[in-house]
């Protein structure tokens, strides 16, 4: 059995159980005491970040490393492309929602319960995810290998991701432009039976995690 060292609101703990569930793994789900900061986490994940799993012997940290060395050691259901520019595609993809639309979503949480649509934090936040939005609807529509029938590696990061942005612009007052090629990506890759599940279990950790900053309601 895989263990899987997770914190319940991580954005990329979510990722990678999306890859858990599609692949159908058997694991379970450890949220060390006192988190990735604890020494005794640290002694064990020598990055001390989370995700990380631990697969017999082995520990490993970083959901990209995780999601790669899954694939190579559970290939069905196979979540990289057998071409080439198709593989590269997919990993792209992965890679800009990680260092260019997460890190804009990540800039957010901060001013929870403190910004508003008028806020400058906000308008900033607002251009910048217009902007990567922009990118990412490029970036799918020059994709002519993209195949959303098939759960990729690539598109594991965004359900959650998009689910916070939702969640920010009900309650901070986003003024957001979603490409429509960007709304029928996401509504496809909805679809599919893991980003379903994940979504569910995830939401009830959001809802508190967004509560503990806005109060009741």
């Amino acid at each position: 059995m895989l263990i899987h060292y997770a914190s319940p609101v991580s954005l990329y703990c979510a990722k990678l159980r999306i890859l858990l569930r599609h692949k159908q793994l058997d694991w379970k789900e450890v949220h060390p005491d006192g988190g990735y900061n604890a020494e005794s986490f640290r002694r064990l994940v020598p990055a001390g970040t989370m995700p990380a799993i631990a697969d017999g012997e082995l520990v490993l940290a970083d959901s990209e490393a995780i999601a790669e060395y899954l694939e190579e050691t559970h290939r069905e259901p196979a979540m990289l492309p057998r071409p080439a520019p198709a593989r590269a595609r997919c990993r792209e993809r992965s890679r800009f929602h990680d260092t260019r639309l997460e890190p804009e979503v990540r800039k957010l949480f901060a001013h929870v319960g403190v910004a508003t649509g008028s806020s400058d934090i906000v308008r900033a936040q607002s251009a910048a995810l217009n902007q990567r939005f922009a990118e990412l609807s490029r970036l799918l529509a020059a994709d002519v290998t993209l195949d959303t029938s098939q759960l990729s590696l690539g598109d594991c990061g965004f359900p959650v991701s998009f689910a916070w942005i939702d969640a920010f612009t009900s309650a901070m007052g986003l003024a957001l432009e979603w490409p429509q090629n960007l709304r029928d990506y996401r509504a496809q890759i909805e679809q599919h039976a893991a980003v379903r599940e994940e979504l569910e279990a995830y939401a009830p950790a959001m809802d508190a995690w967004m509560k503990s900053k806005l109060g009741p309601d």
